[in-house]
């Protein structure tokens, strides 16, 4: 027989060249797959369909298809009648010689294997896995000892003897024990599933056997059930052939499946396990409720479910059997968290090789994990898209808050907005590098972690400082929830700090001295950058313009507002605290308003206060469009249109503006301040005198610091035409909004587009839009969808210690603008609603941005769940004197429309004086 037929009939099982579906059907070319890709694949050999078409040639062929002739679809009678014909066909089979030889000496080949494996079992990392008899750990520690699974208590488990096969099959000289598995042609098509159809058997010794399995195998093609499933699907007779696997058997402490996906719910946040005592047919065929562990994505969580076991599958001389669990061993868990998370891993590498969601049979011996099987999920979750993880809550006990720049970014951000924000923030922010993000999205939501700014504060002893300072920014914490610190110590903290303080200040000294050139031709190149992305011929052209430009001055842009926010090192954070004591809190509040007057107001203003001037004729609407129009609701987010891509938006506005004074309001507050100064004066001149030199500094520096905000938001809009336009070029239209931007950028250069991971966000994106607005403040680890499925959720805080202070029945939050007002609340959900709310009513809200401010003239009072003295709602409502309390946290959970309430704006509280009728 020459090598070239041998090979015909049997492949070496880690050959992913020639192993391929039609020559070693569906899980013999995953698995060859899996072994070449270094993954825990015990050792063995295929059986290639050539082996099958040969032992069936001739007359046995004839005869198989005859016996099909007759099959109806629809009519199990005639399935049964088919498979009885062909069960007696491969009775009498003999299996011809050179096949036999073939698969005799593929076997040979086996023995004396002394690894389970092909090659040496990889870790979760990759890194090779400790020698058997040392489990290894999700960090690489060694385990406990082999089958000693430790106890929630930390006790351990049976002894490894307890969980081992009762009787293992007799050491002699058969050969190996072996698995063999049939492999379909049509198995694991998509939108076919023939698992479970072919026949598999285990413990199989000696070359005699295997040939027996072998023809088993090929005979198990043809039942009943798998003749009728393929008339149903059209697959004809002389098509079908089948290809066999066999591999070194690993006699498994433990077993089991394991899904990285959700296969009920799609999602895609943890990693399901299900696994129980002995080899893995118990839970595969449904003997044994196992135990199931649920493994976070992110960080690694382990949570467990502990079934009891009162079933094993275990090996024996002739074969394998089911016996009952030692009771010792039946409520004891099947692995230990680590164990879990190992093999969670090695999934996610799994399903990372192979680019979608996958269903693994995996086996345990001694600790070392082996892959039995992997194919793509099948079934109504695996053919729905499935979703990725958007949640940095899971990387560890943090507190997280999406006051200030959640202003801006209120809604689930896409992945190219999130890609470019990502790059806005590490030139916006100082150097904060430690070992923990300084922010993150949870659920696709931008969020801050305040835990970051804690630990460093801590170790530097400034704890009372900085923390005063950020509650200008981020506001009261509702609930009261305790700040965690980052798991590093005070001297490898300091030893990271030191080299990154120089760092940023000498960068903090170049942004600012830029500030004055970039702001006075800021919106001048961001309207040119804007109108050349629309102009882009080609998608080369248009990359090579992002990396050349429009890049570029993003990071401009957003390193200017850095300058202009630290221009003046933190005064902008503590005057207002500083001049409290001094002034008194309405004094103050009044004192720092004023800032929209002058010939460079402040940006929150400018949309309003540039509509007054349209209306008066003083500016047309082309450059009111084209000098405001980037300012909206959801302003960083690039996949939503411009207010100037909508042509019927100025005639909105202007209505809007037209139904109050806003004149009114501006001299109102203008004699309000002037008495304020009046009362200063009076009790002394010089101090009167050096507040106002410091209010002069600080204005200058907040009207920069938001107009450097505003020239952000116009590189956004410039932004979002090129991803646009790369979607006009590339033919990709909104998919585009679905590629981060170096994904975007390889497929301008000429790359394939990602398709299936563009349906997958897709789906994840519209998941986490179709949630609730999540917590103004996090603490610890938090699912999203487990959140908004709680009927007693609350909306102001979530501590994952359940350690939050019990929800308050009053409403109280930050002063955000003096002055006391009552009135009738009309809870307004969005700004698209905010056409209903009356003249003189309470605006109630969870947060609003600057494309809110024409809403506040028509409003007696503002009070939101998300905000601080510097966000918007603070700012507009000083300008306008309208009073305001921010950062409640339960506003639009306590408060609703018809509610009759007193906004105390000084004192930060509101009073419900009437609930609504009915």
């Amino acid at each position: 027989m020459s090598t070239d037929v041998t090979h015909s009939f049997t492949l070496p099982l880690a050959d992913p060249g020639a192993a391929a579906l039609t020559t070693t059907g569906g899980k013999g070319s995953s698995l060859a797959r899996l072994a070449a890709a270094g993954l825990p694949v015990p050792g063995g050999f295929h059986v290639t369909t050539d082996a099958y078409r040969a032992a069936v040639a001739g007359a046995s062929q004839r005869e198989i298809v005859a016996a099909t002739r007759d099959v109806d679809p629809e009519r199990p009678e005639t399935h049964a009648v088919a498979a009885a014909r062909i069960a007696a066909v491969f009775a009498a089979l003999e299996i011809p010689g050179p096949v036999a030889e073939a698969v005799r000496a593929a076997y040979r080949g086996l023995h004396g294997a002394a690894a389970p494996a092909s090659g040496t079992p990889a870790t979760a990392d990759g890194t090779p896995a400790p020698a058997p008899g040392t489990p290894a750990t999700a960090d690489g520690t060694p385990a406990p000892a082999p089958g000693t699974p430790a106890m929630a208590d930390g006790a351990p488990a049976a002894p490894a003897a307890s969980a081992a096969s009762a009787a293992p099959a007799p050491a002699d000289d058969a050969g190996p024990a072996i698995a063999v598995r049939s492999s379909a042609t049509a198995e694991d098509l998509p939108g076919m599933s023939f698992a479970g159809q072919q026949d598999s058997f285990l413990n199989i010794r000696g070359e005699d056997a295997l040939l027996r399995a072998v023809r088993d195998c090929w005979a198990s093609l043809w039942t009943a059930r798998a003749i009728g499933y393929r008339a149903r699907h059209g697959i004809p007779a002389d098509e079908v052939a089948l290809a066999v696997v066999v591999q070194l058997l690993v006699d498994a402490d433990a077993a089991g499946i394991l899904f990285t996906v959700d296969p009920m719910t799609g999602s895609r946040d943890r990693v399901l396990i299900n696994a129980a005592w002995g080899l893995g047919e118990a839970v595969v065929g449904g003997h044994v409720t196992p135990d199931t562990f649920l493994v976070a994505r992110v960080g690694g969580a382990v949570e467990r479910t502990v079934s009891t076991k009162d079933v094993r599958t275990v090996r024996t001389a002739g074969g394998t059997r089911d016996e009952p669990v030692p009771a010792a061993l039946r409520d004891r868990p099947s692995l230990t968290d680590e164990q879990a998370a190992g093999l969670a891993a090695l999934g996610v590498r799994i399903e990372e090789l192979y680019g979608v969601p996958m269903d693994v049979e995996w086996a345990l011996h001694d600790g070392v994990p082996a892959v039995l099987q992997a194919r793509p999920v099948t079934g109504a979750a695996g053919q729905a898209p499935v979703t990725e993880v958007w949640n940095d809550s899971l990387l560890g006990d943090f507190l997280w808050t999406n006051a200030n720049l959640g202003e801006a970014l209120p809604s689930v951000m896409t992945p190219l907005t999130w890609s470019l924000v990502q790059i806005f923030m590490r030139h916006a922010m100082a150097e904060t590098d430690i070992g923990v993000p300084a922010y993150g999205t949870i659920g696709g939501r931008f969020y801050m972690n305040l835990s970051t700014t804690e630990t460093v504060a801590r170790a530097l002893g400034m704890q009372k400082t900085i923390d005063a300072a950020y509650r200008e920014v981020f506001g009261r914490l509702p609930g009261q929830p305790e700040i965690p610190v980052a798991p590093i110590g005070r001297g490898e903290l300091i030893r990271r700090l030191l080299p990154m303080v120089g760092r940023n200040l000498t960068s903090l000294v170049r942004d600012v001295r830029a500030l004055p050139g970039f702001l006075a031709t800021a919106e001048e190149r961001g309207t040119a950058l804007r109108r050349r992305a629309a102009e882009m011929a080609g998608p080369q052209e248009l990359a090579a313009f992002w990396r050349r430009e429009l890049g570029p001055y993003l990071v401009e842009s957003s390193r200017a507002l850095r300058g202009a926010s630290r221009q003046d090192g933190t005064a902008l954070l503590t005057l207002r605290r500083d001049l409290r004591p001094l002034l008194g809190d309405v004094d103050t509040e009044t004192l720092t308003s004023g800032l929209s007057t002058g010939t460079r107001g402040l940006a929150s203003m400018d949309t309003l206060l540039g509509l007054r001037r349209v209306a008066l004729g003083e500016l047309d609407a082309e450059t009111y469009v084209s000098r405001y129009g980037h300012r909206g609701v959801d302003e960083f987010e690039v996949s939503v249109p411009r207010p100037a891509e909508d042509p019927g938006w100025l005639g909105r506005q202007l209505a809007a503006a037209a139904e109050t004074d806003v004149d009114a309001l501006l001299a109102r507050q203008e004699e309000a301040r002037a008495a304020a100064w009046a009362r200063l004066e009076q009790r002394s001149a010089r101090t009167a005198a050096s507040v106002r030199k410091k209010f002069d500094r600080w204005a200058r520096n907040a009207r920069d610091r938001e107009i450097a905000r505003s020239e952000v938001i116009r590189t956004f809009w410039a932004l979002r035409v090129f991803a646009v336009r790369a979607g006009e070029l590339t033919g990709l239209g909104d998919d585009v909004f679905f590629l981060d931007v170096d994904e975007l950028l390889q497929v301008l250069d000429g790359g394939a587009p990602p398709r299936q991971r563009v349906a997958v966000r897709r789906a994840t994106y519209q998941q986490y839009r179709d949630l609730p607005a999540y917590p103004a403040v996090i603490r610890g680890r938090f699912d999203p969808v487990r959140w908004a499925a709680d009927p007693a959720r609350r909306t102001d805080v979530f501590d994952e210690h359940g350690e939050a202070a019990p929800a308050s029945d009053v409403v109280r939050g930050f002063p955000g603008a003096a002055g006391v007002v009552e009135g009738v609340v009309r809870v307004v959900p969005s700004v698209d609603d905010g056409a209903a709310l009356q003249p003189g009513e309470i605006l109630v809200t969870t947060v609003t941005n600057v494309g809110w401010t024409p809403l506040f003239p028509r409003a007696g009072a503002v009070v939101t769940d998300v905000g601080a003295p510097l966000s918007h709602a603070a700012i507009v409502a000083r300008e306008l004197g309208i009073p305001a309390v921010v950062g409640c946290g339960n506003a639009t959970m306590l408060l609703h429309t018809g509610d009759r309430v007193r906004v105390d704006g000084e004192h930060g509280t509101v009073e419900v004086l009437a609930p609504a009728a009915g």
